[in-house]
């Protein structure tokens, strides 16, 4: 039923919690987890380049390390790391769910992405509202 998950991660307690929800309903329908993180940046109308909330070998680390976390419970996975505009986090993970033709999104109740809505989890809010496809969230 759930044979492509798409796992959103960022370096939160919350994303975290997907983990284990994700590999356990890979092993039940011999699924894989594509590992997926987006890199926020942000541009300034004068000032030349952009201002990056992590580094893009941290974000290469965060998801290597889950990918081969993921892969020592016998799960096949690939990692992927996007860089978007700050703001634009849930449309990345909504287009890489289509991309990649997943079955089911897994990403925590909240992160840290996504600045302007971290009281109300903002990001997994619009992915749950926008995804035409099965969203599991891990609280």
């Amino acid at each position: 039923m759930f044979e492509r998950i798409l796992l959103a991660v960022d370096e939160s307690d919350y994303s975290r919690r997907g983990v284990p929800a994700a590999v356990d309903i890979a092993k039940k329908s011999k699924g894989e987890i594509i590992v997926f993180h987006v890199r926020e940046h942000a541009a300034y109308s004068g000032v030349p380049g952009a201002w990056e909330v992590e580094s893009k070998e941290k974000a290469h680390r965060l998801v290597d390390g889950l990918k081969r976390e993921i892969e020592a419970a016998g799960i096949p996975a690939r990692a992927e790391v996007r860089r978007r505009l700050a703001g634009r986090v849930a449309q990345a993970i909504l287009d890489a769910a289509d991309e990649h033709e997943v079955d089911l999104v897994v990403m925590g109740s909240r992160g840290i992405s996504d600045l302007r809505g971290l009281l109300l989890g903002s990001v997994t809010h619009k992915v749950l509202q926008l995804s035409d496809r099965a969203v599991l969230v891990a609280r």
